[in-house]
């Protein structure tokens, strides 16, 4: 080794430390009735949907959200959208991404704090840790006492509430996309499909595993959004931060009231760490292991009117507000922070696609017709030199009623046409077909004209046969030998 080499030192602890576990402690407060509300909320949605009965008619399926894999249909409510219409679903997904983008560059992390499945799923499971093993200190010496039966009880008792929650997890997943009860029904009868089973198993074993047991360390290590949320925000976004030019010096209360000059308000309580649902100390920073849900602010608030100091030592503020408070400036309300270049175009943005995509949905019709010609042959010539083409006709019924469709012949002077279902005697410009509710009708079509005009465009014209009486039409062309 050279005497020049850099010296690097090791270490005694290695570089891996095993985990810690992070007993978060019961606190009350602004933001914490908000997590409560939020998880409500989303819970009470994800379990809940499923259940809710939705009427469109004897000819569609009566619940409300439904992803018919079957029938390839997506239900919501009013809505349906059907497979040729998935840019509705890629609309909405631009949507949701964008909307994080809104929401990180205005409030930072505030979806990793109170909406991320996995911070729903951990808060959950955290308030089954208190109800079974008491609030933090008790958790604390249950997992460094030994093992006794006691201790293996609780645990037992404690992982079952985790087991059912995960269980019922899974098992709602399923509920999306087939009849609720039938679902139930079928599942615990043993008639449901081997997917539906291996769905249910994998989301019970993940959930119980990341929300029983990793819990922060999805959010620290496993999940890449937060790095990607790291190029989002900047000195202008919303964040929880901690005021170090009024809270150093930290020191204790005795401390700070035989020397108030001496010291800040932080009277180095730790509460707002042991609040913490990652057990990050929120005085050292802005880090990755903070997800902006105020729980230390909460904490950090009930200390300071306790000790008669004012709130906001931990509070949301832009960094750059930070800034100008220490150097004496008003405070700013909190809102004027959100109105700027970045997230009000990130508004605009989101919203222009809202708007396009309710537009869409408002205007589509409920009819539509395609045509595949044949091409082996493109053409049949006729004994009486008349020529005639085949065609793959496709009518679609998009609405949850059977309905007649008229379907005629546009252009192509001297054509007629014909279906299976009916004879080439009956040859017509135009033949009425009746189609199911919510059904694409898929029509063999025979198409002859005289010969000797070259190829011909003409169009397939489709009519509703109801009081919306709506249209469509489809290009054609019909080729001859001369063509």
């Amino acid at each position: 080794m050279n005497k020049n080499d850099p010296v690097i030192h090791h270490s005694p602890l290695g570089d891996y430390q095993a985990r810690k576990s992070v007993h978060p402690k019961r606190i009350d407060g602004l933001f914490r009735r908000f997590k409560w509300l939020i998880m409500v909320v989303t819970l009470g949605i994800y379990y809940g949907t499923p259940w809710i009965r939705w009427d469109r008619g004897p000819y569609a399926p009566d619940q409300a959200v439904l992803v018919d894999v079957a029938n390839r249909r997506f239900y919501m409510f009013d809505i349906e959208i059907w497979p040729h219409e998935f840019y509705f679903v890629a609309g909405l997904l631009i949507m949701a991404g964008i909307g994080l983008f809104l929401v990180t560059s205005a409030v930072g992390r505030a979806w990793c704090g109170y909406s991320c499945p996995q911070t729903v799923w951990t808060d959950l499971f955290q308030h089954v840790d208190r109800f079974v093993d008491g609030d933090r200190n008790a958790r604390m010496r249950l997992e460094a006492a030994p093992w006794t039966w006691g201790k293996v009880m609780r645990r037992l008792a404690k992982w079952a509430i985790y087991l059912v929650i995960a269980f019922w997890t899974g098992g709602a997943w399923i509920m999306y996309f087939s009849d609720a009860p039938t679902m139930v029904r079928d599942f615990w009868s043993g008639d449901a499909a081997l997917a539906a089973y291996i769905t249910v198993a994998v989301l019970t074993a993940t959930t119980f595993v990341l929300g029983g047991f990793m819990r922060e360390q999805v959010c620290i290590y496993m999940c890449p959004w937060p790095r990607i949320q790291s190029a989002l925000m900047d000195e202008h976004s919303l964040l929880v931060t901690y005021k170090d030019w009024r809270g150093e010096p930290r020191g204790s209360i005795k401390k700070a009231q035989k020397d108030p000059d001496a010291y800040g308000d932080c009277v180095d309580c730790n509460l707002c760490v042991a609040v913490c649902p990652t057990g990050w100390d929120i005085r050292k920073g802005p880090d990755i292991s903070c997800i902006t849900c105020g729980l230390c602010i909460d904490a950090c608030d009930r200390v300071m009117k306790d000790v008669d100091r004012p709130r906001g030592l931990i509070d949301y503020v832009t960094l750059d507000d930070a800034e100008a408070e220490a150097k004496g400036a008003p405070v700013r309300p909190a809102w004027k922070a959100l109105l700027r270049g970045r997230t009000i175009a990130y508004f605009v943005i989101w919203s222009a696609i809202g708007a396009g995509l309710l537009f869409l949905l408002g205007t589509r019709d409920h009819t539509e017709i395609t045509a595949a010609p044949d091409r082996n042959p493109a053409y049949t010539l006729m004994q009486d030199g008349s020529v005639r083409n085949n065609y793959t006709v496709k009518l679609r019924n998009m609405e949850s009623r059977p309905r007649d469709m008229r379907v005629s012949l546009e252009g192509l002077e001297g054509g007629m046409m014909w279906t299976d279902e009916m004879s080439a005697e009956r040859a017509a410009r135009e033949f009425t077909v009746s189609v199911p509710a919510d059904e694409t009708e898929t029509l063999r079509v025979y198409v002859i004209a005289p010969g000797g005009t070259g190829n011909q465009d003409f169009a397939f014209t489709v009519v509703s046969l109801d009081e919306a009486a709506e249209s469509d039409t489809v290009d054609a062309q019909f080729e001859t030998p001369g063509g």
